[in-house]
């Protein structure tokens, strides 16, 4: 762990001295790095006979974590739209 936020804050200090460069090499390499990335996670992942077996649980608690964040945050909205239409309505601001 201790290596990925050593890198990650080089990279970071790295963009902060170099802010004022256009570096078009670094900008055209992103995409195809983090494509990269992508397919050896997939290919980590797929090797990984724990987590094959394990997806469609894997899954399903996504599914359920991402349904119920979703529903708390339009919950959330909705009770703060509630409750400055309210204060609005009372000061005499329609809106």
């Amino acid at each position: 762990m201790f290596t990925v936020i050593t890198l990650m804050v080089a990279g970071i200090l790295a963009g902060w001295l170099l802010r004022g460069r256009r570096i078009q090499a670094i900008r055209r390499a992103v995409t195809p790095l983090i494509w990269l990335l992508l397919f050896l996670l997939g290919v980590e992942v797929g090797g990984n006979e724990h987590i094959i077996r394990s997806l469609h649980t894997l899954g399903l608690e996504a599914l359920f974590i991402a349904v119920g964040t979703t529903l708390g945050s339009v919950l959330a909205a909705w009770g703060l739209w509630k409750a400055v239409s309210d204060r609005r309505k009372e000061a005499g601001h329609e809106g």
